[in-house]
């Protein structure tokens, strides 16, 4: 058999492994579906029992108790919005709403993940190698920069590289064409860690390259959300791929029993090919981010690749999110020293953020961008759901003179999530920040870019579940090329736009006005 018509025809049997059982069929029929019908049932159990229990003694010694933990909440170290929120559902419910927060506050979901994790960071403080030279030329020329890289050192092993260089990825369809290109010339290793894969073209595609790849002895490695088996992935689909040589896990599967694990996702995105190249940013696997497939008009969505010594920290972050399951002190040095220094201009900080982190690293990047910022600070992300802080962090940077613009979906994936979105533009507008919406269809991408010199691009919602909740990860750049890349793609979306005004929002349809008030309260759990 000639070996072209081979090679089309290994090509052809992991498109129709792609394929699969999918759709509707899969998810009434299928594992998931039982899943999720024993975890209502649990639901249901639990509410009714309470209910039951509203008419006797028990319900006023759960008044007093639902004081008690009142106070508690309010005494303790936590956001004001998400404090406000489970104050609101123990005066509407104490019976049920005291019980479930304290399932929650107990932490019983996550508590040997959270332990696990706290084990791998330590134990793998030793692959952080500082570049004290480049630190220092980073606080010489800027002191308020310096000052974040130290805080971010400090907060989880997150440092700043000079020797790197980045490529600004517009689209979807751009990153899938470097993607492409960067796989088929792997030798050692191929890394991959994502919130959404789901079978289609561009998976399809991505999986014929991994095969070959496996054949040819590249390790490769594929993590992603257990949120996928739900009418994405079958749920079996890790053995299937390790059925073709590829180790595949799913990060926090869904099984049949209650648990707070299932609240904190892996919502990273990270790529990354013999340590000499990384991709992150908003852009998942699946064929709505190539505009392979139209759900809610053009998708627009960013990436970077970054080349040189960067690269070292997504490899690090990998692996650490790997070994949660089979952590043994292994040693990783084989895959972190492949990453070299390239020349480049500027500073990378490679970092993420963990729901189990005091610090909540993704926020307070943002911040600090905010109020550092002397000229102007434009932002493009898919959802709008902020607490207090951020809020006055954007207003106070528009009531200083600074041209602080946002630019969201003019149509949404979510309508409860967007009308909560829209709720947040008055306060805005009245505080001097521009919003303008993609009139094309969803923009997906999450992006600061401010005077400049610095950009983040990343997965980091302006949302609780992304600053409160979720595993993270972004680039800052400082001083880099690609800086300006980032600002000029977000003039020519911004031509694409409409600009929202306070008029606008009186004119709002009043049912959505109204689901905006009323999900306000529960913000923090949207």
């Amino acid at each position: 058999m000639p070996e072209e018509k081979k090679k089309h025809l290994d090509e052809d049997a992991v498109l129709l492994l792609n394929k699969g059982k999918r759709g509707l069929g899969r998810l009434i029929f299928g594992r998931t579906a039982i899943i999720i019908l024993l975890l209502a049932a649990q639901f249901l159990l639990l509410f009714f029992g309470f209910w039951q229990l509203s008419g006797s003694l028990v319900y006023g010694v759960s008044l007093l108790i639902g004081l008690a933990v009142t106070l508690t909440i309010v005494n303790k170290p936590a956001n004001p919005a998400i404090k406000i929120t489970w104050i609101i559902l123990i005066m509407l419910a104490p019976i049920f709403a005291v019980p479930f927060y304290l399932f929650v506050s107990m932490d019983w979901g996550h508590r040997l993940t959270r332990a696990m994790l706290d084990e791998i960071s330590q134990k793998t403080a030793r692959y952080v190698h500082k570049d004290l030279e480049g630190i220092r030329a980073l606080r010489e020329q800027s002191p308020q920069m310096g000052s974040l890289a130290d805080y971010m050192e400090r907060s989880r092993q997150q440092l700043y590289y000079k020797d790197s260089r980045v490529k600004y990825l517009p689209s979807g369809e751009a990153f899938f064409a470097e993607v492409l290109e960067r796989l088929k010339q792997a030798k050692r290793f191929i890394f991959l860690e994502y919130f959404i894969v789901e079978e289609g073209y561009m998976w399809g595609r991505i999986l014929s390259i991994l095969q070959r790849k496996v054949k040819e002895g590249v390790d490769v490695r594929l993590l992603y959300d257990g949120t996928c088996a739900i009418g994405k992935l079958p749920y079996q689909y890790p053995q299937q791929l390790k059925a073709l040589g590829i180790r595949c896990k799913m990060y926090a599967p869904l099984r049949p029993f209650i648990s707070t694990h299932y609240n904190n996702r892996d919502h990273r995105k990270i790529l990354v090919v013999d340590g000499r190249t990384a991709f992150t940013g908003g852009i998942n696997l699946a064929d709505e981010y190539i505009n392979r497939r139209i759900l809610h008009g053009h998708w627009k969505d960013t990436a970077v690749m970054i080349t040189g010594a960067a690269v070292r920290s997504f490899t690090l972050m990998f692996l650490q999110m790997w070994s949660l399951t089979e952590y043994r002190d292994k040693d990783f040095s084989p895959y972190l020293d492949a990453s070299r220094p390239v020349s480049g201009d500027g500073w990378v900080l490679p970092y993420c953020s963990s729901p189990f982190q005091q610090e909540k690293v993704g926020e307070m990047a943002y911040m600090d961008i905010l109020n550092q910022a002397v000229r102007y600070v434009h932002i493009t992300t898919p959802y709008l759901i902020i607490d207090h802080e951020l809020t006055t962090a954007l207003t106070f940077a528009a009531k200083r003179g600074v041209d602080v613009k946002l630019i969201l979906p003019g149509q949404p994936d979510k309508r409860t999530v967007f009308a909560l979105t829209r709720s947040y533009y008055p306060e805005l507008l009245a505080g001097g920040v521009e919003i303008y919406e993609y009139t094309p269809g969803f923009i997906h991408a999450k992006m600061f870019v401010s005077d400049d010199s610095t950009a983040v691009v990343g997965s980091i919602n302006l949302d609780y579940r992304s600053l409160y909740l979720h595993f993270e990860c972004a680039a800052l750049l400082y001083r880099c090329a690609a800086v300006a890349d980032v600002e000029r793609d977000f003039q020519r979306t911004l031509s694409k736009c409409r600009p929202i005004t306070l008029e606008d929002c009186r004119r709002d349809a009043l049912p959505r006005r109204v689901a905006g008030w009323l999900l306000r309260p529960l913000a923090p759990l949207m």
